[in-house]
């Protein structure tokens, strides 16, 4: 399998497109606030809605996965030859196209965490830093293994690790740190890897929103030691349910494998210190079903052309947007190559937009926009990590105040996942409308 260069061609694109894309955009909103394009009241006032496409439409738009003839071909392929050759061809392509020397298919993305955190082999109270605003599966397996989470502050335009945080939060009991590419956007791993050597620490990566983007031409997964990846059905790679764990170290991988796979360590060479528990691996079995295996194969064929495609499409409505005033997209490096996961979200400055995001929001929706007020669920604050009886050494809570900015600031769309030209054009007059109309809102 040829290993690709994710979203080929979409930043050049982008650079292409902005500087048409702002200019038109800045003349619709002149206009627009001039009385002259927008003639019609907000839906919300009785107006005429700006989306008209039917909402089933908008439903296939934005449906997830997308499965094909290829796909069903694998899975039945596995039904009619039963066997678990799937799961080391995966592995195998999986090497390949990512350009790592260990790869180990695990039955869901949690698992694959879980044994890269028994890989660690660090002592009890050991510190991990890892961001709040997360899916719990990041966490909690740490405490299996007496590890203990330092919650570190996202940058509240990216949502993803803040360095600067993390250097406030160091202490001589941490010793490694996760970043997590959130929504399939690069965190900022020149200076995260920096910040990991200068003080010693293991860098691991949580890539499970993000297969596929890439930093300063560096697929994302291959920064860290150890790195893990998910194919949940919501997924950009979805195969229903499965995981990978990726090592850069031999020793790593051996000992994340016979965490949760005995029959593997029988394949381990002759020096392995884990080749004696063929038979009875260390305790669990995440063995990756061999259908979800083949599933997950076919989809990594097509991952390069699809994520590419879906971003030129978020280009196609973000360019348009980014030019109304306080509405801001996340910011992501031109060396970057992001990609993106379940939904497109921007950030509302409401002092700039003159107008609160609740207001803003319920306007959008009128007009037959999908859009939410995006608020994630903050991990620090959950009742886990403030009961001492599961962990090591109780967790610090801290404050987070770019985790809560976030949450008071974002909006969420639908990622469209199949061409929707007229959608979003839509969409984007829609925003304009509003736009045009947000002294009404304030």
């Amino acid at each position: 399998m040829r290993r690709d260069e994710p979203n080929g061609g979409v930043g050049a694109s982008r650079r292409a497109l902005l500087g048409t894309a702002a200019a038109m955009a800045a003349g619709r909103l002149a206009g627009a606030d001039a009385g002259v394009v927008v003639g019609e009241p907000l839906a919300i006032d009785g107006g005429r809605p700006a989306v008209t496409l039917a909402a089933a439409r908008q439903v296939e738009a934005s449906r997830w996965p997308l499965y094909g003839p290829e796909d069903e071909a694998a899975v039945l392929d596995v039904l009619r030859n039963p066997g678990y050759g799937p799961i080391d061809d995966l592995e195998r392509d999986w090497r390949d196209y990512f350009g790592a020397p260990f790869a180990k298919a695990h039955c869901n993305g949690t698992s694959a965490i879980a044994a890269m955190f028994f890989a660690l082999g660090l002592p009890p109270g050991s510190g991990v830093m890892v961001p709040s605003y997360t899916f719990f599966a990041s966490i909690v397996p740490m405490r299996l293994f007496g590890l203990v989470p330092v919650f570190v502050d996202v940058d509240p335009r990216t949502l993803n690790f803040d360095v600067d945080d993390a250097r406030k939060r160091l202490t001589k009991d941490v010793k490694a740190l996760m970043p997590v590419h959130w929504m399939g956007l690069p965190c900022p791993m020149d200076d995260v890897s920096a910040f990991a050597r200068e003080k010693g620490l293991i860098l691991l990566e949580d890539v499970a929103h993000a297969p596929g983007a890439s930093y300063r031409g560096k697929l994302l997964g291959g920064w860290g030691r150890m790195s893990i990846f998910s194919y949940q059905s919501s997924k950009p790679l979805p195969a229903l349910e499965g995981g990978m764990g990726m090592y850069q170290e031999r020793a790593d991988f051996e000992r994340a494998t016979a965490f949760g796979h005995s029959d593997v360590p029988a394949r381990f060479p002759a020096d392995s210190p884990y080749k004696r528990y063929a038979g009875t691996g260390l305790g669990l079995k995440l063995r990756m079903n061999p259908m979800a295996a083949a599933l997950a194969r076919a989809q990594l064929g097509r991952l390069a052309p699809r994520n590419a495609s879906g971003a030129a499409q978020v280009r196609r409505l973000n360019d348009r947007l980014a030019q109304l005033p306080g509405l801001i997209e996340p910011p992501c490096p031109a060396d970057a190559g992001r990609i993106y996961y379940a939904n497109n979200i921007l950030f509302l400055d409401e002092a700039r937009a003159g107008a609160t995001r609740a207001a803003i929001v319920k306007a959008l929706r009128a007009e037959g926009v999908q859009a939410r007020e995006h608020r994630y669920p903050l991990q620090h604050k959950l009742p886990l990590y403030a009961e001492a009886e599961w962990w090591s050494r109780k967790p610090e809570i801290p404050e987070l105040p770019g985790s809560e900015q976030a949450n008071r600031t974002a909006i969420a769309l639908p990622y469209f996942t199949s061409e929707a030209p007229e959608l979003i054009d839509q969409y984007a007059q829609a925003f304009e409308k509003v736009w045009a109309h947000r002294s009404k809102l304030s």
